[in-house]
């Protein structure tokens, strides 16, 4: 790889407390942002899908079009982050964000939507990959878990506030499900204009050959298999040529992309980086949290609304004790972590703790109390908290700083694409389980099924235009297909519990990414073998 020159300026010093806390505050009006283009949409999905005439299959493009966007253009933005400006490339996410929020604002049709929600995942993969890069280079992995618990409580306002206004804009007749799109962007150019007043990062000036043929590989093999596992079970059958085609297509552009990386100059993801046992465990790990928690849980707001039948803003409320249990567990952990210094137990009792609630979850049913489900969503919730950032803390210390960038955006890649393969098959599974229930449902009943009822295209219904017995059919059909869903999650958890299990904890470092960068470049015949794991 290239050799890093050392930066213009005098070695950066370490940052105090305030110093960090005013260059994080652009980063978490990113952050909330994106988490915003997410939970502001989830609770309006129902109705937006309903109002646009859409299918069940097209509710689960909508989630898993900006989760592919975001998942496939994750390792260019890390890659980015190791050549060039930091700050300048998460001004231009958050531009993409932008243009993508009011083009769905815009939409009059469920392909336009899509669309735009890739824009906002482009955007999205940007500001996932880039925040953590920042924030690694700015603040030492010993003082990082304070902070990271500082994101979590981000991630948990952004979590409950967005369902929350997503549910008052769809029920206020006068706003509707479009601002969902167009509340988002002045929250991103607040975003763009702290970024440039307050974070402040050394330029280091390297000479760089971006790998574009690499990058092609890579973004084309991950969108041939993405798009397999969306529509398999839908348009066309698991086993058939249409699978055949996409997979061996996805294979082929992958083991390509295999071939350049090993022998390009300047990799987008360096293959090197796996020799590092922590990297290549918690890579696994992000992968399985991500296949058991988004794919388990992105459906979560169509049960409350569909199968128990509350309004949208209800809906919101209902998840409340989830993101509780993630706000105080994610806070809880990176305050002690930082404080101690000790994070493997942490990882391990969030996975177990994680797997205990997805297995909870699985009991659920169209006449499951309030109660039970708080109780069982906020296990979730903890689990999650202590699990998921503190993953990226323990790649983040175990490796050179100068592939920050890359270990950081290829956890975040895995973790996407578990999201995004999740949700795709998950979202299958549901839609075809669904369709069977309530063909045996209304077959039991008498009732004759209306077209299309016993597919996976079959449209999202308006449980308020149902008439009584037609409606307890759909809530048992969607309950029991949700809890099928957690039962399938279950054993991700759990394998991720294993994977977990297997690290090795190292001392985390005192240290910022600028201060070790500083040290690598201008040691470079001495390099800190505390920096590379292995």
């Amino acid at each position: 790889m290239t050799a890093t020159q050392a930066p213009d300026t005098a070695p950066p010093a370490a940052m105090t407390n305030r110093q960090i806390l005013q260059a994080m505050s652009g980063l978490m009006a990113g952050m909330f942002v994106a988490i915003l283009a997410g939970t502001v949409v989830a609770n309006a999905l129902p109705t937006i899908i309903a109002d646009l005439g859409a299918s069940q299959s097209s509710y689960t493009w909508v989630v898993t079009s900006e989760l592919l966007a975001m998942t496939a253009t994750v390792p260019l933005w890390g890659k980015l982050s190791d050549l060039f400006d930091k700050k300048l490339l998460l001004q231009l996410s958050l531009g993409m964000f932008v243009i993508g929020s009011l083009l769905a604002g815009f939409s009059n049709g469920v392909e336009l939507l899509i669309f735009s929600r890739v824009l906002q995942g482009i955007g999205a993969g940007g500001l996932t990959a880039l925040a953590q890069v920042v924030m690694a280079a700015i603040i030492p992995p010993r003082r990082l878990g304070k902070y990271a618990g500082i994101f979590g409580a981000v991630f948990a306002v952004g979590t409950v506030a967005g369902p929350l206004i997503g549910g008052v804009l769809v029920d206020t007749s006068w706003l509707g499900w479009r601002w969902c799109f167009f509340i988002g962007v002045p929250f991103a150019l607040l975003a763009i204009a702290l970024l440039q007043r307050t974070l402040s990062l050394p330029v280091v000036r390297r000479k760089a050959k971006i790998d574009f043929l690499g990058a092609f590989l890579i973004v084309a093999g991950v969108c041939a298999l993405l798009i397999w596992v969306t529509l398999a079970g839908n348009e066309f059958d698991w086993v058939s040529w249409q699978t055949a085609a996409l997979t061996g297509a996805g294979v082929l552009l992958l083991a390509a992309a295999v071939f350049v990386e090993a022998r390009t100059e300047e990799p987008v993801i360096p293959l090197g980086i796996f020799r590092n046992r922590t990297v290549t465990l918690t890579t696994v790990a992000s992968l399985l949290v991500g296949v058991a928690m988004f794919g388990g849980t992105v459906f979560l707001s169509q049960y409350f609304q569909v199968s128990l039948g509350k309004s949208p803003t209800v809906a919101g409320l209902m998840s409340l004790p989830m993101i509780l249990g993630l706000l105080v567990s994610s806070t809880v952990a990176g305050q002690v972590i930082s404080k101690t210094g000790v994070w493997k137990r942490y990882l391990v009792a969030g996975a177990v703790i994680m797997t205990v609630g997805l297995g909870l979850l699985s009991t659920i049913g169209a006449d499951t109390s309030f109660t039970l489900l708080s109780l069982y969503m906020a296990v979730l919730g903890v689990g999650v908290g202590m699990l998921m950032q503190n993953l990226v803390l323990a790649a983040q210390n175990d490796v050179p700083a100068s592939e920050l960038g890359a270990a950081t955006s290829v956890l975040s890649f895995f973790r996407s694409m578990g999201g995004t393969i999740g949700t795709s098959v998950l979202g299958a599974i549901l839609a075809n389980r669904v369709a069977a229930e309530t063909t045996k449902g209304m077959d039991a009943a008498g009732i004759p099924a209306a077209p299309g009822a016993g597919s996976g295209e079959a449209s999202v219904p308006d449980m308020s235009t149902l008439p009584e017995p037609v409606r307890g059919i759909i809530e048992h059909a969607y309950g029991v297909a949700t809890a099928d869903l957690f039962l399938i999650a279950t054993p991700c958890a759990l394998l991720a519990l294993i994977t977990v299990v297997f690290l090795k904890e190292k001392p985390l470092k005192t240290t910022s990414g600028m201060e070790r960068l500083a040290e690598e470049s201008g040691s470079a015949t001495a390099p800190d073998k505390a920096a590379v794991g292995g």
